[in-house]
């Protein structure tokens, strides 16, 4: 299992001017996030049903799950890290949450998620991990083609519940819902099941 302070430097690497350093930290952190969230309790994962919301043809592992790792940072490192990687856009986010993002894509080694939080003192989500966890993985982004399709199968045949009652609003016009599922070592792993614009 990743240290927190291996985490720390990976992250820190996601800056490196060398762009081979950048991809191995990416990596690292990708491998890192799916041994705490999916290898243990998490069958869902695998389950037949639930994969035909997936995309077996995006980057993801032998599980044949597409995911993005999410990772909260401060503002300072999260124009460090956009700058060395030639200033990503910035996602469109709704209004009334508290997040600044943007994507890193790494090919077949996939895509990472940069978020920081508009407001360090205010009571937003990401706010919240910062100050409580210090920079680390913050979510793991699961892509669906039907999110409240998707969400009810977990809620039904695993008895897993959702964060909120009901889909929401994300970046770039996507359709979202978490789960707050059990990861190793007794952790809680936050789960975002996105629903992409261009499956509206």
């Amino acid at each position: 299992m990743a240290q927190a302070d291996d985490i720390a430097l990976w992250i820190r690497q996601l800056a490196d001017p060398d762009p081979a350093k950048r991809v191995a930290a990416a990596q690292a952190v990708r491998a890192a996030a799916f041994t705490e969230c999916f290898s243990e309790s998490n069958d869902w994962i695998r389950d037949p049903e639930f994969q035909k919301f997936t995309d077996p043809l995006a980057a993801g592992d032998a599980t044949g799950l597409a995911y993005v790792v999410g990772i909260a940072v401060h503002r300072e490192n999260f124009e460090h890290i956009r700058l060395a990687n030639g200033s990503p856009r910035l996602a469109e986010v709704p209004a009334n949450q508290d997040a600044i993002e943007f994507e890193l894509h790494f090919g077949e080694e996939g895509d990472l998620d940069i978020l920081t939080t508009r407001d360090s003192r205010g009571p937003g989500a990401i706010a919240r991990y910062l100050e409580k966890f210090g920079e680390g993985i913050q979510q793991v982004e699961v892509k669906v083609s039907d999110v409240d399709r998707a969400t009810s199968l977990l809620s039904t045949r695993f008895g897993l519940r959702p964060v909120y009652p009901s889909t929401q609003s994300g970046a770039d016009q996507t359709r979202v819902n978490f789960f707050l599922l059990p990861a190793r070592g007794g952790r809680k792993c936050l789960i975002e099941l996105v629903e992409p614009a261009a499956f509206k």
